[in-house]
Parts: structure tokens; sequence; C-alpha cells
């Protein structure tokens, strides 16, 4: 547990400190009630391996809350997957929720209350299965509440404060320009698998394209004479080079 909480703190979030958080960011192998892990340590210049068991941890969380941070939550706090509880709340937070939250698949508490955050709730925060206990109060949150799997079980009290905030489990309603973007961000957040995809096929269309022609135009003029001079030349050289070997 990293308790840091109600103190003066300011200044920005220092992204080295989540940095060196390396067991809350590498995945263990366990094995029942206990869990190993390797460290290396460089020990008389020379760089030795450790492989370290101990008892699997129960709960693990970082609380930052009450305090004066500010600017930009740093991307690097979305690589701590085995926090499972994180609370951000009472700083003066700004800018966007970083997308990099919904690779926090163990998480099962988020509190970024009493912040200044902007932008929408990025709709891979739907990816947080295990989340029990979601506090947005009092940001300057926008546009629709992302749908789906944990989401659905929020009530209106998890985004008081958002007044830009619209879609279930809110009563204000998203207007149609709203509904339509939220789709497209979805679609581009999930598809990117499928893009790759549908770029590999137009390669080997317009591939498949080019060979097709290259056979018409083969075929209705005869022999490709420069193709066939250049396939010669290339067999004369490796005949001459072999026999030139032989002599030798």
């Amino acid at each position: 547990m990293v308790d840091l909480s109600h103190n003066d703190f300011t200044g920005l979030l220092p992204t080295e400190f989540f940095q060196n958080l390396k067991a809350l960011k590498e995945e263990v192998g366990y094995d029942s009630e206990y869990f190993s892990y390797s460290v290396n340590l460089t020990i008389k210049y020379l760089e030795l391996e450790f492989t370290k068991t101990v008892h699997m941890p129960i709960f693990t969380c970082v609380d930052l809350s009450d305090n004066g941070f500010h600017g930009e939550i740093p991307k690097v706090v979305g690589e701590l997957r085995l926090v499972l509880a994180l609370n951000l709340s009472h700083n003066s937070l700004t800018g966007p929720i970083p997308p990099s939250f919904g690779n926090l698949a163990a998480r099962e508490s988020l509190d970024l209350s009493f912040n200044k955050l902007s932008g929408r709730i990025p709709s891979q925060l739907t990816n947080l299965t295990f989340l029990e206990v979601l506090r947005f109060w009092n940001n300057n949150l926008v546009g629709p509440i992302p749908q789906g799997k944990q989401f659905d079980t929020f009530e209106n009290d998890s985004y008081q404060g958002n007044l830009g905030l619209c879609g279930l489990p809110l009563s204000k309603e998203c207007s149609n320009d709203e509904r339509s973007q939220q789709a497209q961000d979805e679609e581009d957040n999930g598809n990117g698998i499928a893009f790759f995809w549908k770029v590999a096929m137009m390669g080997y269309g317009c591939g498949m394209v080019l060979g097709i022609s290259i056979a018409y135009i083969v075929f209705t003029t005869g022999r490709p004479w420069w193709l066939v001079r250049m396939i010669e030349r290339d067999l004369q050289n490796k005949v001459s080079s072999w026999f030139g070997k032989k002599r030798k």
C-alpha cells in the first residue's frame, strides 16, 4: 500500500515514481497462496538474478488523495495492472482521463473525484470488469457515458457534478451528434485489428490485380523479350562461373 494522502504535496504527479512501482506493473506467476518474481541485482560488477517467493498480496492500493497535485495524469499510471484501488481525488488534476486506464484489468476501485478533469470518459474503461467503486464526482467531464459490462451497474452518484455528461444512468439525454461521436470512438477503439486486416486485404487485392494485368499483357503481346534476355544473361553467368570453377 502506498498512502500519501492528506498532505501538502504540490506540483505534477511524479512520472518516475509510478515507473519505479515495478512490482505493481509486472505480471507474476501465482501458485496457491504464494507468488514468485525475479529480481536482478548487480553485485561486484556481476548481474545476478534471484527468484523470490512471497505470500500473495490480498490488497494493493495507491492513494495520493487530498493533496495539491496539478497537471495531467501520466499515462504510465495505466501500467499499474496489479493495483486494485487507485485514489487521486481532491487534487487539481486537469486534462483527460488516460485511455490506458482500460489496461487496469484488476482494478476494483477508481476515485478521480474533485479534480478538474475534462473531456470524455474513455470507452476503454468498460474493460474493467472487476470495478466495484467508481467516482468521477465534480469534474468537467462531457459527452456520453460509456455503456456495457461493469458500467451498466453504476448509478447516478458515480457521475454527479459533471454537467456535461449525458446518457444512462443520468436523466439527461445525449444529442444525435454526441451519440454518433461516441459510436465512432468505440468503433475506432475496438476495430484496430479489423483495420489491420482491411489494409492487408487491400494490399493483397492490389497485388492480385497487378499480377493479372501483367499476365494479360504477356499472353496478348507474346513473350516479354526484356524478361527473357535478363533470365538468359543470368543463366549464362551462372554456367560460366560453374565451368570456371571446374577448370580450376
